[in-house]
């Protein structure tokens, strides 16, 4: 079953919401290199409803953003907090969330192949999964 990536927050589930905006803080952590935005990213993970263990989902979070900068040629293009549309990127990261918590290894597999080169494929697909159990 083919997932279409949402355009908007509006098309998130919350957990995915709660995701987008932890990829959001540590893009601009990236971005920007001010350590306030890692800070907002656990504060705001500490505060968001249903999470069990909010720095485990941060690192996570964290882990998965360093693996796509790394197999990219490009930087990931993150919107503000506060956005509620979706860059292209997000929007890709979203479809791979969506995938890997519905269990769609197959298209899960297609998605990151067109995220990541090769090499990267591994790390990315664990780091998704792991994310999506969280």
């Amino acid at each position: 079953m083919t997932q279409d990536k949402p355009r908007s927050v509006e098309g998130c589930d919350e957990f995915c919401r709660v995701a987008l905006s932890l990829f959001r803080f540590i893009g601009a952590a990236y971005a920007t290199g001010a350590s306030d935005c890692w800070e907002a990213a656990y504060r705001f993970a500490d505060e968001a409803p249903g999470i069990s263990d909010s720095p485990l989902l941060v690192a996570r979070v964290a882990a998965l953003v360093r693996i796509l900068r790394s197999g990219r040629p490009c930087e990931l293009c993150f919107m503000p907090p506060s956005c509620r549309k979706l860059s292209k990127d997000e929007g890709e990261l979203m479809r791979l969330l969506a995938l890997a918590r519905g269990k769609e290894a197959g298209e899960l597999k297609i998605v990151i192949g067109q995220l990541v080169g090769l090499e990267q494929e591994v790390a990315a697909t664990r780091a998704v999964n792991a994310l999506a159990v969280c």
